[in-house]
C-alpha cells in the first residue's frame, strides 16, 4: 500500500493546486456575487431606458426599415411580433434553428417590449458570426494550468532535493557505511538536518571504532596468557581433566581469532588481499579437504571464469559452512553439496546440505553474532555462533551478500556477488 501513497512532492503540488481552485472558486463567487448587486443597482435600470429607447426609434407601429437600420448599426436582433407587422431580423444561431418563432430564448439575452398598438418587440444580442470565435481558445487555460502544475513541481522537487541525499544516507549510516558523508549544500532547514544527521553519524562512527579499537587490543592481549595456559596446561598429568582443559583453551583460541577476523572483515574491501582465484579448483579442493568425517560433493559450473577474490578469506567461508554441516546435517541421508553456479551476472558460492532445516523465526537470525538457535547442542559442539556471521563479513567485504534459505529439505547459505574479473 505504500506505493501506492504519492510522494511528497506530488502532495505539495496537489496542495498547491487545490489552493489555486479554492482561490478561484472564492474570487469568482465575490465577483459574481458584487456583479449581481451591480447589475440589480445600476447596470439593469440603465439597460431598461436604453432598450426602451431603441423601441421608441422603432415606432409604433414598429418600421421594419428601422429594425434592419438598427441591427446593421448595433450589434443587435430584433424580432417584431404584432397585429400588422412581423419581422424576423438577423438568421437563428444554427443550434437555434429548431426554436419556434415565439420562443423567447433563440435569442441571448433577450428583452421584450410592447408598444401600445399591441406588437411584441424582442431585443436580444445578436448571436457571433462564423468564425469570430478563436480556435483553441479553450485549451489556453488549461495549458497555463498545465504549465503551472509543471513549474510547481519542479520548484517543488528543487526545494525536496536534499531529501534524496538524506534517505541516501541514513541508507548507508544503517548499513555502517560512514566514508561518504550526505553534503546537502543548503543553508535552510533541510540543509541544517542533514548536517546535523552527518555530526550524529559522525559520532556513532567514532564509538564504534573506539569499540572496535577496544575489542582488538583485549584481543590480542589475551593470546599471550592463553597460550602460557596452554603451555602450563600440557604440563599437567594425562586425564580427563587436562583434555577437558586443553579443549576449553582451544574454544577461547577460535572464540579469540574468530572476534580478530570479525573485527578486520568489519573495514570491508580494504581488508582482502585478493588476486586471480579459480573459484572452481578452490571448491574442489575444500571438498577433498572436508574429510572422511564429512563426505562432500562438489556442484561446479562448467561457464565460470578466473576472478579476482580473497583466496583465504573465501576458504574460511567453506570452512565455516562445513563446520556448520557437520553439526547440524551429520545424520541426513545424503551428504552435503559444496556448489558454484552463476545466478544471471552475479555468481553463488555456497553449501546446502540434507538435515532438518530450520524454521522461519530462527532463519532470518542465523548470521548474527552469537547467535544459536539450539545453544545446549552448539555449546557441547564447542561452536559460538559467529560462523556464519564471519560467513556474511565474507559476502559483504567481496561486495555481495549472504543468503541462506530452507531448502527443503535442509538448510541452503550461499555467497551472492558480482567478482570483478582480472
Amino acid at each position: 500500500m505504500r506505493r501506492l501513497r504519492p510522494s511528497l512532492r506530488w502532495r505539495l503540488v496537489g496542495l498547491f493546486l487545490a489552493l489555486a481552485l479554492a482561490s478561484t472558486v472564492v474570487f469568482l463567487g465575490g465577483l459574481q456575487r458584487a456583479l449581481a448587486a451591480g447589475w440589480q443597482t445600476w447596470a439593469q435600470p440603465l439597460l431598461g431606458d436604453y432598450v426602451d429607447r431603441l423601441a421608441a426609434e422603432l415606432g409604433s407601429p414598429p418600421d421594419p426599415a428601422r429594425a434592419a437600420a438598427l441591427e446593421a448599426r448595433l450589434p443587435v436582433r430584433v424580432r417584431i411580433d404584432g397585429p400588422t407587422v412581423h419581422y424576423e431580423g438577423r438568421p437563428l444561431r444554427p443550434d437555434r434553428a429548431h426554436a419556434q418563432p415565439d420562443d423567447d430564448h433563440d435569442t441571448p439575452f433577450a428583452l421584450v417590449r410592447r408598444t401600445a398598438d399591441g406588437h411584441r418587440i424582442t431585443l436580444g444580442l445578436a448571436a457571433p458570426p462564423a468564425g469570430w470565435r478563436p480556435r483553441g481558445s479553450a485549451w489556453v487555460p488549461l495549458t497555463v494550468l498545465l504549465v503551472c502544475t509543471a513549474l510547481a513541481y519542479l520548484l517543488v522537487r528543487r526545494w525536496l532535493a536534499p531529501l534524496d541525499a538524506i534517505g541516501a544516507g541514513a541508507e548507508r549510516y544503517g548499513r555502517g557505511v560512514f566514508d561518504t558523508p550526505i553534503a546537502a549544500r543548503r543553508g535552510d532547514e533541510l540543509g541544517r538536518l542533514a548536517d546535523r544527521i552527518d555530526a550524529m553519524a559522525g559520532s556513532l562512527h567514532g564509538m564504534l571504532q573506539a569499540q572496535r579499537t577496544q575489542l582488538l587490543a583485549v584481543s590480542h592481549e589475551l593470546r599471550s596468557p592463553l597460550t602460557r595456559a596452554r603451555l602450563n596446561a600440557e604440563l599437567l598429568p594425562d586425564g580427563a581433566e587436562k583434555d577437558a582443559v586443553i579443549q576449553d583453551l582451544a574454544e577461547m583460541r577460535d572464540l579469540i581469532t574468530d572476534l580478530l577476523e570479525s573485527e578486520r572483515l568489519a573495514a570491508g574491501a580494504v581488508a582482502l588481499r585478493t588476486e586471480v582465484l579459480d573459484l572452481a579448483a578452490l571448491v574442489k579442493q575444500a571438498a577433498a579437504d572436508a574429510g572422511a568425517d564429512c563426505a562432500v560433493e562438489p556442484d561446479v559450473a562448467a561457464s565460470v571464469r578466473a576472478v579476482q577474490a580473497d583466496p583465504a578469506r573465501l576458504r574460511l567461508l567453506l570452512r565455516n559452512l562445513l563446520a556448520n554441516a557437520r553439526r547440524h546435517a551429520a545424520d541426513a541421508s545424503q551428504p552435503p553439496l559444496l556448489f558454484l553456479r552463476r545466478a544471471g551476472s552475479a555468481l553463488e558460492l555456497g553449501l546446502r546440505d540434507f538435515g532438518p532445516g530450520v524454521s522461519p523465526q530462527v532463519l532470518a537470525h542465523l548470521a548474527e553474532p552469537f547467535y544459536r538457535p539450539d545453544e545446549a547442542r552448539t555449546r557441547s559442539a564447542g561452536g559460538v555462533g559467529l560462523g556464519l556471521h564471519l560467513c556474511r563479513r565474507v559476502a559483504e567485504a567481496h561486495g555481495g551478500r549472504l543468503i541462506i534459505r530452507n531448502a527443503s529439505p535442509g538448510l541452503e547459505v550461499a555467497m551472492r556477488w558480482t567478482p570483478e574479473l582480472p
